[in-house]
């Protein structure tokens, strides 16, 4: 397939690095994409950033069927722009569309189409500490039928958007809310896909916990309410007795690409890591004992995020003294580091621009 390149007539006004928020502003050009039975996936291009028109009857609108990636490019003190571990975003992705039964996307054409689309926007990638330009790919569902199928049509697009810390907390403690009422997903659904529906059925429970005074939403099993999951946009980690214990991919959690590579250093520096089921109960329990050392999310938007304070029922934990813990200050450190080019790449995950 060519790749065709659209000018755009005249160019946006750029953020200062300084102010950003997360997920507020938008480059000057946009990838697009469409798929039909006839063609498969075909038009690919670059062009201005712009609304997509739409049928009301827009199958996507009606019944969610969506998928979407979150990646990062970051520009490194020698002002070079790089990727980490971008493949695997696209690899996660077609596993998300085959759940929603949506054609795959060729991954390696993907990955040159955003880089492509990253060296038109090389501009665009802030270099303040912290800042990054954040990446979604997504693919929608574009019939315009009413009816329960899935779509014959599709739009993949990539959209950019310099970002600061996601977290206004940046990178301090986050109080987390356990729920006993609300559930994310169950086994054998689409938990682990990385679609639309799995975040609009969080958004009420985080509403929930946003009025208590908490970021974010710790998610119990579907089933018996015991088992932890993940939090509303992270992966979860506990250090317990000096191990590093994370839920085991079930089928309901987001395989997340930071969480693996949490995982892959542990395995690195010796660290012991155990991926199992974990109860809430044996957290509370490893509070009480003294042996609950620390609790972190990891995830692409706020690559390690410290928990200083978890409330399950009527039950309120402070972990850690509230402070951020050395593991997670370890993590945060060489994650960011390798990103920004700061240290050595150890797994081949950087895809420079």
């Amino acid at each position: 397939m060519k790749l065709t390149i659209t000018k755009a007539d005249r160019l946006k006004a750029k953020p200062d690095d300084a102010n950003l928020s997360f997920g507020t502003s938008f480059t000057d050009y946009m990838f697009n994409m469409d798929y039909n039975p006839q063609n498969g996936w075909h038009n690919p291009r670059i062009e201005p950033y712009a609304s997509i028109d739409m049928d009301p009857a827009t199958m996507v609108l009606h019944y969610g069927q969506g998928v979407f990636e979150g990646l990062k490019a970051y520009r490194t003190e020698t002002g070079g722009i790089q990727l980490f571990r971008p493949g695997d975003n696209f690899k996660r992705m077609n596993n998300s569309s085959r759940l929603l039964c949506i054609p795959e996307i060729d991954e390696n054409f993907a990955l040159q189409a955003l880089k492509e689309l990253l060296n038109i926007e090389k501009d665009w990638v802030p270099s303040a500490p912290g800042t990054s330009l954040y990446i979604r790919p997504t693919i929608i569902a574009t019939d315009p039928f009413l009816g329960v199928r899935a779509s014959h049509t599709y739009r993949f697009f990539i959209i950019l958007s310099p970002v600061g810390a996601y977290y206004p907390e940046g990178f301090n403690p986050v109080k987390i809310w356990v729920t006993r009422h609300h559930v994310r997903a169950v086994r054998g659904g689409v938990g682990e896909a990385k679609t639309p529906g799995n975040y609009a059925a969080s958004l009420y429970a985080g509403e929930q916990a946003h009025k208590q005074g908490y970021t974010q939403v710790l998610w119990l099993d579907g089933i018996e309410q015991e088992y932890i999951e993940e939090v509303g946009a992270m992966n979860i980690f506990f250090v317990i007795d000096g191990k590093l214990i994370t839920p085991i991919l079930n089928g309901s959690i987001l395989p997340g690409i930071t969480r693996d590579s949490v995982i892959a250093l542990a395995k690195m520096w010796n660290i012991p890591v155990s991926e199992r089921k974990i109860g809430i109960s044996e957290v509370m329990d490893a509070n009480g004992s003294g042996k609950l050392d620390e609790i972190f999310g990891s995830g692409t938007a706020a690559v390690i995020s410290p928990v200083g304070e978890i409330k399950y029922g009527d039950q309120v934990i402070t972990v850690g003294g509230g402070e951020v813990g050395p593991m997670a200050n370890r993590f945060y450190q060489e994650l960011t580091d390798i990103q920004y080019g700061r240290t050595k790449d150890p797994a081949g995950w950087i895809e420079s621009i």
